[in-house]
């Protein structure tokens, strides 16, 4: 892509929902773990359904269109290291949901969207007021893959913000203006 042209509108909407989801709900998922805010988790649980959503659209959106190329020559390794760290960022946004998903799910602590129930809530009949989980085993899977990957995508996340800044301080390319929807002027 020509250093002049913009991405498309409706990927830098995916991409600003996306991140500003993700971000939200990372921030909101360490107060919650820190300070047992279960309030919270209905909300949690809700928002990462719907950013589940937006991330399959995002997928799909890059699968069709593939990866914007550098706005200015650079090398192919790179080239590859930023197809990497593209590909893993997008990875790391479906798996996030998707681990949560099964953590809560296979608990027995159900999940849903504001009020409708996708994975039921299953009471443990002989322990009132505990949960029986549906799969134990599969629950502390995706209660590590939850945990483990939110960290990693906190840290592709920091590195990819440091990497748009340096292209736009360092390098004065108009990567990241690209991504704002404007031109460098």
């Amino acid at each position: 892509m020509a250093e002049h042209d913009p991405l498309p509108p409706s990927s830098r909407l995916l991409h600003w929902l996306v991140a500003t989801l993700m971000l939200g709900l990372a921030g909101v998922g360490l107060y919650m773990s820190r300070s047992e805010a279960w309030a919270l988790y209905p909300w949690h649980k809700s928002l990462g359904v719907i950013a589940l959503l937006l991330i399959a659209v995002r997928l799909v959106q890059r699968l069709r269109l593939g990866l914007p190329g550098p706005v200015q020559p650079t090398s192919p390794a790179m080239q590859r290291a930023a197809r990497w760290a593209h590909g893993t960022l997008l990875a790391l946004t479906l798996l996030m949901p998707l681990s949560g998903m099964v953590f809560s799910g296979a608990s027995g602590h159900g999940f849903g969207v504001f009020g409708l129930t996708l994975v039921p809530h299953q009471d443990d009949p002989a322990k009132p007021g505990e949960v029986l989980p549906y799969n134990a085993t599969l629950a502390e899977l995706g209660h590590q893959a939850h945990h483990w990957l939110g960290y990693l995508l906190l840290l592709l996340v920091t590195l990819h913000v440091l990497a748009a800044l340096k292209h736009h301080f360092i390098d004065r390319d108009s990567t990241l203006l690209r991504m704002l929807g404007r031109k460098k002027g």
